[in-house]
């Protein structure tokens, strides 16, 4: 039972991987425009980790800073309770000292581990914005190629034989249609200078 679900388990996945290729083949830019969401949104969620990493590196300095100035209190206080022979007291300061001093040294290793673990993520997270990049750039270079590839197509539907006997037809209609509006030119441009002589004549005719 438990091989017949495990081949069910992988029949599925399959068939998963193969519509999924389907899809990439069938759209790779509206593919790579989701990958490139997916990963811009894991980019500013690892963001957000790395700052929270770098606030957390900031605190531990803060703890070492304090534990620092305490250690330094409590062995001054130390030395003047070794002055005064006060054992119960001498003990105390010693105590204090200690705990400090084990304090000092574990926030140091925690400290060193944190720088380490944040240029560690810092590394990381500058690689993930360049895949970004990268990414944005071939989603451009798709997008120029898909653009060529219909420009191409319409061209080429347009530039058809049928297409291009319609331009044929086109270009006489418009040399007949120029021709007609220049002779319908030359008529009205006659009509005007045979008007202008009729009134010219006209003039001279008229009795002085």
């Amino acid at each position: 039972m438990k091989n017949l679900l495990t081949k069910f388990k992988y029949s599925i996945q399959a068939d998963l991987h193969e519509l999924f290729d389907k899809k990439v083949e069938k759209n790779p830019i509206k593919m790579l425009n989701q990958y490139i969401r997916e990963a811009e949104k894991q980019t500013e969620e690892t963001g957000k980790l790395l700052a929270r990493q770098g606030q957390l590196k900031k605190e531990l300095e803060v703890q070492f800073s304090q534990t620092i100035d305490m250690l330094e209190k409590r062995e001054s206080q130390l030395t003047l309770a070794q002055s005064t022979e006060e054992a119960e007291l001498i003990a105390f300061a010693q105590d204090e000292v200690a705990a400090y001093t084990t304090r000092k040294q574990a926030l140091l290793t925690s400290i060193d581990a944190a720088n380490n673990e944040y240029f560690a993520l810092e590394r990381k997270f500058e690689t993930m914005k360049h895949k970004i990049k990268d990414m944005k750039v071939r989603q451009l270079q798709l997008m120029g190629k898909e653009n060529v590839v219909r420009a191409n197509y319409q061209m080429d539907k347009v530039l058809t034989t049928n297409n291009a006997d319609n331009f044929d037809e086109l270009s006489s209609y418009i040399d007949d249609l120029s021709q007609n509006i220049e002779r319908k030119y030359e008529v009205t441009s006659f009509e005007a200078r045979l008007a202008q002589l009729d009134k010219e004549q006209k003039l001279i005719e008229q009795p002085k």
